[in-house]
């Protein structure tokens, strides 16, 4: 049996910037706390827990004061930087450069029009689109999927007579969002003005074509990531949709030994959560796990 590893897969670069800054503040010996998990990937977290990382939620940093606090890649509302200075805490920024210029536009958009109807194409009540919707006092609606604007619509909840600006969750389908566009060009009224802006990080959309591909190559693919992950659910179903021996896993006690009887090739691929190190432990696991059947 044939084993590869997609070295496409693995951490993103807002993902490598925010782990990279964590192990350098640990390394100095400091106490240093994380808003949310910094991955959506449990393998991780519990590694960077081990060296130190102490994860809380929001209602734990309202009682901290005086310490570090790391904010993740996903990026933050601006009620979070309020509470910081208010504690006196320090804050260790790693909000991914692609996630703060979106936040920054959506922002200066918010402001300079706040009577338009500013619509974010996203998984609601993830991480970045918190931070996205808090930039617009909360006001911004949220769509997770093509038929929800309809309903929207229908609802009066969304409307067309009236000014609509379109953006993006930067790990979301490229595809889906263009649904979205083609039918809010298709129905907003003469007078109201309807704009999109692809906000989608195509470090995250041109891993679809990739891992397509990689997935089309293999009898069976053993796709590995955390079951939050955002990004790892689109990428999983792009998987399945071409391969349909398609299976997702966390850690290696989850292969299942039946998956790969009489196959010739094994693919093993992940999120931009995923590490490199967890898709080689589950390569070796297999590969030790074949040689003892054989």
């Amino acid at each position: 049996m044939q084993i590869e590893m997609d070295n496409g897969s693995g951490f993103c670069f807002g993902v490598t910037t925010a782990i990279k800054k964590a192990e350098e503040e640990l390394a100095k010996g400091v106490k240093l706390y994380c808003l949310g998990d910094i991955v959506h990937n449990g393998m991780e977290v519990e590694r960077l827990h081990e060296a130190g990382l102490l994860t809380i939620d929001h209602e734990e940093m309202k009682n901290l004061h005086h310490v570090k606090v790391l904010l993740r890649a996903h990026g933050e509302p601006p009620q979070t930087y309020a509470l910081a200075e208010k504690n006196n805490i320090e804050i260790i920024d790693a909000t991914c450069p692609v996630v703060l210029q979106l936040q920054r536009r959506i922002k200066k958009q918010f402001v300079s029009n706040p009577d338009a109807q500013i619509v974010i194409f996203g998984k609601k009540g993830h991480a970045e689109v918190l931070g996205l919707v808090g930039q617009t006092e909360s006001h911004a609606i949220v769509v997770e999927k093509f038929d929800e604007v309809k309903q929207l619509q229908e609802m009066g909840k969304l409307d067309f007579s009236k000014d609509i600006y379109l953006y993006s969750q930067t790990t979301k389908s490229l595809d889906e969002f263009h649904r979205i566009i083609d039918y809010c060009q298709e129905h907003i009224v003469d007078g109201a003005t309807f704009k999109s802006f692809d906000t989608i990080c195509r470090q995250v959309a041109n891993r679809m074509p990739n891992i397509a591909n990689f997935a089309s190559k293999h009898d069976v693919i053993l796709f590995v990531s955390g079951r939050k992950s955002s990004n790892g659910k689109v990428l999983f179903n792009e998987c399945k949709s071409v391969n349909p021996n398609s299976y997702q896993i966390e850690s290696a006690d989850e292969i299942n030994m039946d998956w790969v009887k009489n196959v010739k090739t094994v693919g093993i691929c992940g999120a931009t959560s995923t590490p490199k190190w967890l898709m080689e432990e589950i390569m070796n696991h297999l590969k030790n796990a074949i040689g003892q059947s054989e």
